[in-house]
């Protein structure tokens, strides 16, 4: 009985804790599973997982905001540091998928928007990508 006073309580938080580590562990490994098939179905069009949330985000917000984001509400919605971030919108201005000019309401800030490139290429791979998430994340 004193046995398991003393010792029975710590195992029972081992487990409890032990099964959080293995679901944290669960997650990643569904993460970095769907990362991978969306990179995979994404590729065809040009395009990598990051570059289409970045799309997404811009399509989502067009039509709630006028025509643009500032790079400071992109990178509230994707989970890339703020020099990723930047990189990887040079790369789709670049590719003539965004573009970007300075903030009318503060000449400090930068604001992106899809062009009508960009809006077509979405547009183009979004059932796909929503078709991906379906698949590796319904049950």
């Amino acid at each position: 009985m004193i046995a398991d006073f003393c010792y029975g309580a710590p195992m029972a938080a081992k487990k409890a804790e032990q099964a959080l580590v293995d679901q944290w562990r669960d997650i990643l490994a569904l993460h970095a599973r769907t990362q991978c098939e969306l990179d995979r179905a994404l590729h065809q069009h040009g395009l990598c997982a990051s570059d289409f949330e970045v799309l997404d985000v811009l399509a989502g917000g067009s039509a709630r905001s006028g025509s643009s984001l500032r790079v400071q509400e992109i990178s509230e919605r994707v989970h890339l540091s703020q020099s990723a971030l930047s990189r990887l919108i040079a790369r789709l201005e670049k590719d003539g998928l965004v573009e970007r000019c300075m903030c009318p309401q503060d000449r400090r800030g930068v604001v992106v928007a899809l062009t009508a490139r960009g809006r077509a290429l979405h547009g183009e791979v979004l059932p796909l990508q929503r078709a991906v998430l379906t698949r590796m994340l319904t049950n």
